[in-house]
């Protein structure tokens, strides 16, 4: 016999939106989204999307790190990563060589249009972060508090 038209068994509706409104993973998913749409259009005129900054900046070093300490950093599987750094390559803003240590072993720069890239978007991921510390700041007495909250569910 069809349930079509009977009741949905074994959850109410008053827990679907005890959940919907207590669930700290939907909570933290739906803030991401709204964060990174958010970085997303600040770096729209660069042509650039939050994970790119992301990714550029985690270059930003004084010695090219390994793919898997970038992955590892980025919380990103290598795999993701190497599709990620392509657009970024054929950019010119990230070239890839092997390590001269261990040649199984690829290592990560930026270029010099990598670099000016990273200078370029800067003022706009201050801009934005200002923007999003003060909403956080208004849902929460200490900001830095709520961020090492996050940082220490990881």
């Amino acid at each position: 016999m069809s349930n079509l038209g009977s009741k949905p068994a074994g959850v109410s509706r008053e827990t679907t939106l005890h959940v919907r409104d207590h669930c700290l993973c939907l909570a933290t998913r739906q803030a991401a989204r709204a964060i990174s749409r958010r970085f997303d259009e600040a770096f729209r005129p660069l042509k650039l999307t939050s994970g790119q900054f992301s990714l550029l900046m985690s270059l930003n070093r004084p010695e090219p790190p390994t793919l898997g300490s970038v992955a590892a950093l980025l919380a990103m599987d290598r795999t993701t990563l190497t599709a990620n750094l392509k657009p970024l390559e054929r950019r010119g803003l990230v070239k890839t060589h092997a390590d001269p240590d261990d040649r199984r072993s690829r290592r990560l720069a930026l270029t010099d249009a990598g670099r000016e890239m990273l200078r370029a978007a800067l003022p706009l991921w201050e801009r934005t972060q200002a923007e999003l510390d003060r909403l956080l700041a208004e849902a929460a007495a200490d900001p830095a508090a709520v961020y090492k909250g996050l940082r220490a569910m990881t």
